[in-house]
């Protein structure tokens, strides 16, 4: 058996446990990590509260990045040796249909997400398959580490593969403060472009630019869209990242140049807001959605924090025990950064 944090049923922290679960046995060409951290992410409340939609059953170990070391492997696996720092990719993919064929694998037909279909990483073990663990840098903490796994990946496949950021563009980031922004934000400014942040707390605002960001909005007391065309000479944006929805839909819109992107992967705020097709074709702009991202792209962030260019903010951490203290705060959208937990032992 082994400590885990799982979800009996759905609705508040009431169906969230922290107690004993089967350990996995690991299967050939698995790998069975010992993990060490975990970070949250909106899916894990959205788990706990319905998990409507997603196909999975009860009980489930919540979580859906991690971080550990390799505890057992295959005797003639090459690449991967008992006590690795590794981190783990989310997603498990059938290899098979057409999506994985042509090298776009996070379009699996049928992918199965830890902490969604299957069971996550909230938990002291777990078996995946082995091209499932990347090594983690050697100065990395196992909580920055486990930080990449959905938040710095889904931000990298936005801005890179999706928008196609450009060093000498601007960026608007919706919502500064919070897990793929914040990732998205240090992103583009180790890219080299311009980033502009919004957020309706100003001490958000300071924070990130403390970190690097070029101008910040607070939404409280500022019109978006206004300060955006003083900001950029009346000429706006190239790219919106956003993962807001409905609330700030219209206004990301407005911030575009002509033939700007917009790009999304997330709807917090409701997920129906008003097309605005007239301002759309008329100006050429593109609305482009993403989540999450493929394995390639995962090595390619990997190789990026190696070399120094982005580091993960972890806002707090808690023991795994702790569970419900770090829901609270999470799902109070108090902090700035990561909120992480981590495994005894």
């Amino acid at each position: 058996m082994m400590k885990a944090v799982y979800l009996s049923g759905h609705g508040g922290n009431e169906v969230v446990h922290y107690g004993e679960r089967p350990k996995p046995q690991r299967q050939p060409g698995e790998v069975l990590v010992r993990l060490r951290a975990a970070t949250l992410n909106r899916v894990d409340l959205y788990m706990r509260d319905s998990g409507a939609g997603i196909r999975h059953s009860l009980p489930l170990i919540m979580g859906v990045d991690g971080a550990g070391e390799i505890a057992e492997v295959d005797a003639d696996e090459q690449l991967l040796k008992p006590g690795q720092r590794v981190l783990l990719y989310s997603g498990k993919t059938c290899g098979r249909c057409e999506f994985c064929q042509h090298g776009e694998p996070v379009l699996c037909t049928s992918m199965q997400t830890l902490g969604e279909h299957c069971d996550g990483t909230l938990a002291e073990y777990i078996a995946v398959p082995a091209n499932m663990v990347f090594p983690i840098p050697d100065d990395f903490s196992f909580a920055e580490a486990a930080a990449l796994g959905v938040n710095h990946l889904t931000a990298w496949r936005m801005l890179f593969t999706k928008a196609q950021l450009k060093p000498w563009e601007t960026v608007l980031v919706f919502g500064i403060g919070g897990g793929v922004s914040l990732a998205g934000m240090q992103l583009a400014k180790a890219a080299g472009a311009r980033v502009i942040v919004t957020s309706r707390e100003q001490d958000k605002i300071d924070q990130a630019l403390a970190l690097g960001a070029d101008a910040g909005i607070c939404s409280a007391t500022e019109d978006v869209q206004k300060r955006v065309m003083a900001l950029t000479g009346g000429r706006g944006v190239d790219v919106v990242l956003e993962n807001v929805g409905e609330a700030v839909w219209s206004t990301a819109l407005k911030c575009l140049v002509r033939g700007g992107r917009i790009v999304t992967c997330g709807a917090t705020t409701g997920d129906q807001p008003g097309a605005d097709l007239r301002r759309l074709f008329i100006r050429q702009l593109q609305v482009i959605g993403s989540t999450l991202g493929n394995p390639g792209e995962l090595q390619d962030l990997l190789a990026w924090c190696a070399q120094g260019k982005v580091r993960p903010v972890v806002a707090r951490t808690f023991p795994l025990a702790q569970i419900h203290e770090a829901l609270a705060l999470f799902e109070d959208n108090r902090q700035f950064g990561k909120v992480a937990l981590t495994m005894e032992g």
